[in-house]
């Protein structure tokens, strides 16, 4: 009798122990699951903001095609840069392979460098920057910009929420359980050599 009440307390005490476990990994299992979806939603605004860019971008070509006919190379640089962007397979996995998500970034600073020297070129051409339709594609591609950066930073903060989450003990454990489902999120980093200051000459 004293055996049979020892054993039911001690099948009791595990019960509650593989309980109290249970709570624990589906807690921090569905904080994750948060964390990742709220990581996904922000990738998508940063998706969004690159293709109102690469939508602009005919449109901004055209404009200055027409006033500056023989700048080629620039029109050139500038389709080239698009269309390898638009090569690049992109999905919400992405985030969790850091080699996908570098030539990712890595095709976009080639079309952001393609779109500075489009503009410097515009500049020999005080004409084109009078017309009221280049002046509105610029207008909406600098404010494209900015939401870029904008929508760049907040993906890096909601990674860092993740990846701080994910690494910390004992969530670590649990993440590790699940595999490739919790990885690592990459983050945007800036421009090769975006640490020099530009030189000014006058």
């Amino acid at each position: 009798m004293a055996k049979s009440k020892t054993l039911i307390g001690c099948l009791g005490v595990l019960v509650i122990g593989i309980i109290i476990v249970g709570l624990a990994v589906s807690g921090t299992y569905n904080s994750l699951v948060k964390l990742d979806q709220s990581v996904q939603s922000q990738w998508a605004q940063v998706e969004n903001a690159y293709q109102r860019r690469a939508d602009l971008i005919p449109n901004l070509v055209e404009t200055v095609k027409g006033a500056a006919a023989f700048e080629k190379d620039t029109f050139t640089a500038v389709t080239e840069a698009r269309a390898k962007v638009g090569q690049i397979q992109v999905d919400q996995s992405i985030v969790n392979n850091p080699d996908a998500f570098a030539k990712f970034q890595e095709a976009q600073d080639g079309l952001s460098s393609a779109l500075s020297r489009l503009l410097v070129v515009v500049e020999k051409y005080p004409e084109l920057k009078a017309t009221q339709n280049f002046r509105d594609l610029q207008v909406q591609l600098e404010g494209t910009e900015n939401r870029i950066t904008v929508e760049r930073q907040r993906y890096n903060e909601t990674a860092q929420a993740f990846n701080t989450k994910r690494n910390t003990f004992p969530t670590v454990l649990i993440a590790g359980l699940f595999g490739a489902k919790f990885k690592d999120k990459a983050y945007f980093k800036a421009q090769a050599g975006a640490e020099t200051a530009p030189k000014v000459q006058f």
